[in-house]
């Protein structure tokens, strides 16, 4: 077990949600309300955690319907089911469930339209008014956002994407238990440690000084690589531990920025409910491709913590990467076709995570990463 505080305090090793009862007892806490999705709802340890609640003598509220790709009505049926008795906020899950509470949890005390607080159009400013405990546990290993401080949550019409994010926002504790992932299907294993390989090599090359998120970067880097074909084939607990822990490092080190991966991964899961791991895994190559000829020195460096010789090896790498991990290659294998490509491109280029890329691009080059990643 092992104890430590950055960004926020973190409890992690295999074992640590048996002290989540006794810790909301600590703080005064009796009444949580359990943000999870419907698959987690159904699971027996999600189950067991309730009962270790209850047996504790707390009360729990458990609210689980949410969307893979969380909207704006997921939201507020959750601030509903708050109400007047709940007294924190608990998120189990993955991406979609911390998504969501850490957006319930901002939404108790600030009344304004959900979307009026979004951080790209400077609503911010107005998150003025004290916030819920607000308590995280991860189930996978790809999104860190666990330790996060920004949720992004859909409109329910457009489906474009918007960004939630404060300080205040922020777990005050996180319980990060390996044995949680124990359970997860190898594909979800894959797509989520994918992700978390993604945050890393994009907040490594992304625009911007950032020497701790990109020494951060490099040490995730060189975590995944290792223990997720194991996380996969063969789990055990050093390699979840690995993996977990490479996750949370990916949540620090993109503060510095993410890039054009994710900006052509958003709209996959926006327009077509792609999981977002695995938009992520099966565009990463092709994404690190058009970057690497505008920053070659990361790119090798970034080839040393991989165990290549060449930074212009990397493509290649992250193909038979993919391959080994029972990934696809192509966004054609996903059901992606040539006629999705103009929507696509139009959400993509505006995507709030481009500007951070290293080398700008084009609505036509944006199209193009699409049209090779099809195939």
């Amino acid at each position: 077990m092992h104890h430590y505080s950055f960004p926020t305090n973190i409890r992690f090793g295999a074992g640590v949600i048996t002290e989540l009862p006794s810790y909301l007892k600590t703080q005064q806490l009796h009444k949580p309300l359990i943000v999870t999705d419907p698959v987690i709802n159904d699971l027996p340890f999600f189950q067991k955690i309730i009962a270790d609640l209850k047996r504790a003598g707390l009360a729990p509220v458990i609210f689980s319907e949410i969307h893979k790709n969380p909207i704006k009505s997921d939201v507020l049926a959750g601030k509903m089911a708050y109400g007047q008795n709940a007294d924190c906020v608990v998120g189990i899950g993955g991406g979609a469930a911390m998504d969501v509470a850490r957006a319930i949890t901002l939404s108790i005390h600030h009344d304004r339209d959900l979307f009026d607080y979004d951080d790209l159009d400077g609503g911010s400013v107005l998150i003025t008014e004290p916030v819920p405990a607000f308590i995280t546990v991860p189930t996978t290993s790809g999104t860190g956002s666990e330790v996060g401080r920004a949720a992004i949550i859909s409109e329910d019409d457009t489906k474009r994407k918007r960004i939630l994010f404060h300080p205040k926002l922020l777990a005050r504790q996180v319980f990060a238990d390996p044995e949680l992932t124990y359970d997860l299907p190898q594909a979800v294993t894959a797509a989520t440690g994918m992700d978390a390989l993604t945050h890393h090599m994009e907040a490594y090359i992304a625009k911007g000084f950032h020497p701790m998120c990109e020494g951060i970067a490099l040490e995730g880097i060189r975590l995944i690589i290792k223990a997720l074909p194991l996380a996969v084939g063969a789990p055990d607990t050093q390699s979840r531990s690995d993996m977990m822990i490479a996750s949370l490092m990916g949540a620090v080190a993109f503060q510095k920025g993410l890039g054009i991966v994710h900006a052509i991964s958003h709209p996959l899961s926006t327009l077509l409910d792609m999981h977002h791991g695995l938009a992520n895994a099966v565009n990463l190559p092709y994404g690190m491709d058009f970057n690497y000829p505008v920053c070659r020195s990361h790119f090798q460096r970034m080839s040393e913590v991989m165990g290549l010789k060449k930074g212009i090896d990397i493509k290649n790498f992250l193909l038979d990467f993919n391959t080994s991990l029972g990934l696809p290659l192509k966004l054609k294998d996903c059901g992606v076709t040539q006629d999705n490509v103009d929507d696509l491109t139009s959400l993509a280029t505006g995507d709030f995570c481009l500007p951070a890329n290293p080398r700008d691009a084009s609505p036509a080059e944006i199209k193009d990463l699409y049209l090779q990643a099809i195939g």
